[in-house]
C-alpha cells in the first residue's frame, strides 16, 4: 500500500498524469528517435528505401547491430528523462517516490533479483541448446560481443528501467489512486504492458499466444511491486531478463537482433520456453523473493483498498 501511496506525495490530479504521458511520449517517441533517425538517413541509399524502413525502425537497413541496439537504448532514455521531468516538475513530488516507497534505492534487492533471474535465464539457455543442439549456430565474434557485453550491462538497464517506472512505478501508482484498488492496478498495468509487446515481431511470428507470456510477466512484476513495496525487485529481475536475451541468444524474427553467442535458426513455434517461466520459474521466483523478505499480509497488499493518509508531512511534499 505504502508505494501506490506516494503518489499522494504530490499533485495527483489527473490532469497532470495526461500532460506527463503527453511529455514522456514525446521525449520517448519523437526527440529519442532522432539519432537513430540522423543514422538511418545515413544508411539508406535514398529516400524512398528511408520510408520504408522506417515502418521497420529502420532495422531492415544493415545497421550495425551494435549501434543499432545503443541508439533504441536512447531512445528509452529519452523517454526515461522525460518521465522524471513530468514527476519534477508537473506532479511536484521526489523522484524517489516514483521508484520505491523506501528513503532512498535499496541497491541490494536490485542486485539480488538481478543474480537470481540471471541464473535462471543461463539455466534456461543451456537446456534449450542441450535439447536441440541442432538448432543452433555458434556466432562468437570476439570484438562485437564485447561491444554487446559492454552495451547490455551498462546501458540496456536504462531501457528495463524505463519500462518498470512507467508501469510499475508511474501507471501502477497513478491506477491505484484513481481506482482506489491495489488489485484493479496489477491487472490494468499488467494487461497493457502486454498488449504494447503487441508490437514485437514475436507476436506477428507466434500469434497473441504470446500474450501469456507478456501479461504473465507483467502480472509477476507488479506482485514483486506491491509486496515489495517498491520496483527495486522488478528492475532487477527486467534487466536480467533482457541482458541474457540479448547476450546469449538471437534470431532473425525476435525484438532483439544482437552479436549474441547462439543464433537461434529453429522455426518459430510456441513451446515450453513460453510456458515454464510464466506457470513454474515465476512462482518459484516468488517463493524466493518472499522468503528472502518475509512478504506477509498478501491479500492486504495484492488486493486492497488504496486510502489517502490522513497526515503527510508538509516536506514529503516538495518535489
Amino acid at each position: 500500500m505504502k508505494f501506490i501511496q506516494q503518489a499522494y506525495k504530490g499533485n495527483n490530479q489527473w490532469w497532470a498524469y495526461l500532460v506527463t504521458i503527453i511529455i514522456l511520449f514525446f521525449g520517448w517517441q519523437f526527440i529519442g528517435v532522432i539519432p537513430l533517425t540522423g543514422v538511418a538517413y545515413f544508411y539508406a541509399s535514398d529516400l524512398n528505401e528511408f520510408a520504408v524502413a522506417a515502418k521497420d525502425n529502420f532495422a531492415t537497413l544493415g545497421i550495425d547491430a551494435n549501434l543499432y541496439l545503443f541508439l533504441i537504448i536512447l531512445t528509452f532514455l529519452a523517454g526515461l528523462l522525460s518521465l522524471f521531468l513530468g514527476i519534477k516538475f508537473i506532479h511536484k513530488r521526489k523522484i524517489i517516490t516514483l521508484i520505491t516507497s523506501r528513503e532512498k534505492l535499496d541497491w541490494n534487492r536490485v542486485f539480488y533479483a538481478f543474480k537470481i533471474w540471471a541464473a535462471i535465464g543461463v539455466v534456461m539457455v543451456l537446456v534449450g541448446y542441450f535439447m536441440a543442439p541442432e538448432d543452433y549456430i555458434w556466432n562468437f565474434k570476439p570484438l562485437p560481443f564485447f561491444l554487446l557485453v559492454v552495451i547490455s550491462l551498462f546501458l540496456l538497464p536504462i531501457q528495463t528501467s524505463m519500462e518498470e517506472l512507467l508501469f510499475r512505478g508511474y501507471l501502477m501508482q497513478g491506477f491505484g489512486t484513481w481506482f482506489k484498488s491495489s488489485f484493479v492496478a496489477l491487472v490494468l498495468t499488467s494487461v497493457i504492458f502486454g498488449l504494447l509487446h503487441g508490437l514485437n515481431p514475436e507476436v506477428e511470428k507466434l500469434g497473441w499466444i504470446t500474450m501469456v507470456y507478456y501479461i504473465g510477466t507483467g502480472l509477476v512484476l507488479g506482485i514483486f511491486t506491491l509486496m515489495d513495496e517498491g520496483t527495486e525487485l522488478s528492475l532487477g529481475f527486467h534487466a536480467a531478463n533482457n541482458i541474457i536475451a540479448a547476450v546469449f541468444v538471437t534470431t532473425n524474427w525476435t525484438v532483439f537482433q544482437t552479436d549474441a553467442l547462439l543464433i537461434d535458426t529453429s522455426e518459430p513455434s510456441v513451446d515450453w520456453e513460453m510456458f515454464v517461466p510464466v506457470f513454474i520459474l515465476y512462482p518459484l521466483v516468488l517463493l524466493i523473493f518472499s522468503k528472502k523478505y518475509g512478504w506477509t499480509n498478501w491479500q492486504e497488499k495484492l488486493m486492497g483498498t488504496i486510502r489517502k493518509p490522513i497526515e503527510l508531512k508538509e516536506e514529503e511534499f516538495i518535489a
